[in-house]
């Protein structure tokens, strides 16, 4: 096929030698399949800030530091140089939780590097070698849909102890191989600690995971395991191999209404993201 633009230099530097086919085109960013010698692996390339349709970017880049004092100023006045900067942070920000996840021994793709907004990485496959489903494309037995909701659940708990929320974990962002489930689409990626919205994130990620795997085995919709792996978390004794029970107790005390609006318009706003996955899954098919 044509070589997109944004993948014409990773060729005329040997980092890419054949462009294979497109994947998928999402909210940010366009996959393709390439060759990099013998080994097929992913290009990611990020859409520019104008063209992406994700809605919450403000939210998930809170508590990502600068170093460069120069470019952070750049970026708090919004300058050209400063929106350059932005977007180099907001590519760079999924290689690096990739890295980190990976060595947390977090199931995603392995990453090779983020070359000028095009992410390379490993291409998921099944057993037959080919491109390994979403989620939301796979059909599960009881038993399974409890075993992968296991899996998931340490991952979540895994990032979490690496000081990460996915922050957009769906079945539209896990791939199914023969070994389970594998977490994708990391850029939005938060610091558990320095964001202030990371604990409905969190909230949001798991509930999204529970209600997805609870639609083949229900007794899962009776859990609450963002809330127990919140107050571990919060109570500084979460490790990755903490024994959960998917029960908690709610303290009683008065809501806090700024925290439910806040929960109430991202739901809104995720169930406005879902439909529009699923109206552009059936439009690809």
């Amino acid at each position: 096929m044509k070589v997109p633009k944004r993948i014409q230099p990773l060729i005329e530097d040997g980092l890419v030698d054949e462009v294979i086919s497109q994947l998928m085109s999402g909210k940010e960013a366009t996959v393709y399949v390439v060759r990099c010698g013998s080994d097929i692996r992913c290009a990611k390339v990020y859409k520019d800030a104008g063209k992406r349709s994700f809605k919450q970017a403000v939210q998930y880049r809170e508590g990502r530091k600068v170093r460069n004092s120069r470019r952070a100023r750049a970026m708090e006045k919004g300058s050209k140089y400063g929106r350059e900067e932005q977007e180099t942070l907001w590519h760079n920000a999924e290689v690096d939780a990739l890295f980190k996840l990976a060595q947390a021994g977090v199931r995603v793709p392995t990453p090779y590097g983020c070359f000028d907004g095009v992410l390379l990485m490993e291409l998921v496959t099944d057993d037959d070698g080919d491109v390994a489903p979403r989620l939301n494309d796979v059909t599960l037995s009881a038993e399974q849909a409890r075993a992968d909701h296991d899996q998931i659940i340490r991952d979540v708990v895994r990032m979490l102890c690496a000081g990460i929320v996915h922050g957009d974990l769906s079945e539209f962002n896990v791939l199914v191989d023969s070994k389970g489930p594998v977490i994708i689409d990391l850029p939005q990626a938060v610091d558990a600690v320095a964001n202030n919205h990371a604990e409905w994130m969190l909230e949001r990620d798991v509930n999204n995971m529970r209600d997805y795997y609870g639609a083949f085995a229900p007794e899962l919709l009776d859990t609450k395991y963002a809330k127990e792996i919140w107050s571990i978390y919060e109570a500084g004794k979460l490790k990755p191999d903490t024994e959960l029970t998917g029960h908690f107790d709610e303290p009683e005390e008065a809501a806090d209404v700024d925290s439910v609006l806040t929960e109430i318009q991202a739901a809104f706003e995720e169930e406005q993201d879902r439909l529009d996955r699923i109206k552009n899954a059936n439009d690809e098919d």
